[in-house]
């Protein structure tokens, strides 16, 4: 089952076209759900301001209609239920993915301030689920969503968490029949000049090939349908990863890396690329 949250925002109704197309890959069936404030769920009919309650719950309900409509307009035999759910949005969604394949958001909901490039709702779930978060971002006016025949680019980093972005990764190259980019980026200075510095650049160099080359053993065998082209980039990963995903149909990281704190529920690049990845972004957290 995939997980979709709707607010009436043009970010929500692009999460769910995308979400039913996933659920269409996957064989999997849709649930889209709506959180609304749990005094207007649970206001009785027979106290003052019932009508204010009941105008909520009609609005609570429209809303989980048109993200039904927008469903099926896509015009797949995905399996698609409505759920309205009582609390704060961001623990409502968390709960409804309990079970879940994945967790799909807009990036920017109804709530959030003028300029905000992310949601309070996004922020919110990323790293806080046991499944996969994917955040579609509505495309500004006048211009397409990326377009979903487009590579998948996948973030290396050696960690754990990286480990489950990989499979994660050559799983919807594989279901989509597109080109899967494994993208290590790596920070070191270059250095002209000085024979033994250049060495040990080169020599740093070779040791994050190989890191790339190591995270990689043994998946072109588990998915032999998947051309992979590997790239180790000297650079900021949220950069690195920002450009490599201009043009690409999703970009996958893990949610926390290996130069994060221990704790930390989102890392440094997972949260810096809800902000700034060009297209559809999927955060999988480690096991």
């Amino acid at each position: 089952m995939i997980v979709v949250g709707v607010d009436g925002s043009q970010a929500g109704l692009e999460a769910v076209g995308w979400a039913v197309r996933e659920a269409g890959l996957r064989g999997a069936r849709l649930r889209i759900v709506h959180v609304m404030p749990t005094w207007a769920f649970e206001m009785p009919e027979d106290v003052p301001h019932a009508d204010v309650g009941r105008w909520m719950r009609d609005g609570a309900a429209g809303l989980l209609a048109q993200g039904v409509e927008r469903a099926r307009a896509e015009g797949l035999p995905v399996e698609v239920e409505p759920l309205l759910l009582p609390g704060d949005p961001r623990q409502g969604l968390i709960e409804a993915a309990g079970q879940a394949e994945l967790l799909v958001v807009g990036s920017h909901g109804l709530g959030g301030f003028l300029g905000m490039l992310v949601g309070s709702v996004a922020l919110g779930v990323c790293g806080h689920t046991a499944c996969p978060v994917a955040v579609v971002r509505a495309a500004p006016a006048g211009q397409e969503q990326p377009a979903v025949d487009g590579p998948v680019v996948v973030g290396v980093d050696g960690s754990p968490a990286g480990a489950e972005a990989l499979a994660f990764a050559f799983a919807e190259a594989s279901a989509r029949g597109v080109e899967l980019r494994a993208v290590h980026a790596w920070s070191g200075p270059v250095i002209e000049g000085a024979p033994h510095l250049l060495e040990s650049a080169e020599r740093r160099e070779g040791d994050e090939q190989r890191v790339l080359a190591e995270a990689l053993a043994g998946w072109s065998e588990r998915y032999p349908d998947v051309k992979v082209t590997a790239e180790a980039v000297n650079g900021h990963p949220v950069d690195v990863l920002k450009d490599a995903s201009a043009g690409a149909g999703l970009l996958v990281v893990g949610s926390r890396g290996r130069g994060d704190l221990t704790g930390l529920l989102l890392g440094s690049v997972s949260h810096s690329l809800l902000h700034h990845a060009l297209c559809p972004l999927a955060v999988v957290p480690p096991r």
